[in-house]
């Protein structure tokens, strides 16, 4: 048998405690961070706060409904929503992931939470990784420039802006980080350790949050250096400003005493 596993990154975040009050269906498991239900036969949505919502054996309508449920529980909706499919197919007589599917010989619930669980992660992943190269692109515009011309093209305002949007960023990635560890019940259990495992290198999971890590490395290194620039130049300023306001105080007393004699 085959089952299709669908997540959607919809949002920033999402208020699970919220959500959880509000949402009719059997829970199975919860934490201050995800929310997994039992919402009919063979079917569950798994609900994380940081903006993932993932769906086994819904049709689309289905999924539009949950949707339109959750939305109201969420931060910063996005317009386009990120996406990642993954098949799950049961009965098999031993277990193998491949690219786009898990072949498993016991579908049990743990098992199908674990597979939900990771293929949501790898969507959380996808924008992340999207916020990363976004705010390097942006970076790195800003460093051609300092090359091309010797000085930084940019406002003390903008970028205040931008190192603010990079610190949200950052907290917002350092805030979840731990979530993609694997769960406590693999620790425990030597088949999900192995399927979880496997899931993790299929998805490149670990890998993937070592490079957001080390782009935000790179750009927090950017920032000091802006912000540095930034400093001088005001200074600068500062001082040319005392020089004028030295050259104006001197020129009044000259013209005071000219004028007294």
């Amino acid at each position: 048998m085959t089952q299709k596993v669908i997540s959607y990154q919809i949002a920033d975040a999402i208020d699970v405690k919220g959500f959880c009050a509000e949402f009719k269906a059997e829970l199975y498991y919860s934490d201050p961070a995800e929310l997994f239900f039992k919402t009919g036969t063979d079917q569950y949505v798994y609900v994380f706060k940081y903006g993932a919502v993932c769906f086994l054996n819904y049709e689309d309508i289905e999924i539009g409904e949950v949707l339109k449920q959750i939305i109201p529980f969420c931060k910063n909706v996005f317009s386009n929503k990120l996406t990642d499919e993954f098949l799950v197919e049961t009965g098999t007589k031993e277990l193998r992931v491949g690219f786009n599917k898990i072949e498993v010989p016991s579908a049990t619930i743990d098992v199908m939470r674990l597979v939900m669980l990771n293929v949501s992660q790898s969507v959380a992943l996808d924008y992340y990784e999207e916020q990363t190269t976004s705010l390097l692109a942006e970076t790195n515009n800003y460093t051609q420039q300092l090359e091309n011309k010797g000085r930084l093209g940019i406002s003390g305002s903008k970028l205040k802006k931008y190192i603010g949007r990079t610190l949200l960023l950052r907290n917002r990635i350092a805030e979840n980080i731990y979530v993609f560890d694997s769960p406590p019940e693999t620790w425990e259990n030597e088949s999900l350790n192995k399927i979880d495992a496997d899931l993790k290198r299929t998805f490149d999971l670990q890998v993937r949050v070592r490079v957001i890590q080390e782009g935000l490395a790179i750009i927090r290194d950017n920032l000091e250096l802006f912000r540095g620039l930034l400093q001088y130049r005001n200074g600068n300023i500062l001082e040319w400003i005392v020089i004028i306001l030295i050259l104006v105080e001197v020129l009044d007393l000259f013209i005071q005493k000219l004028f007294h004699h």
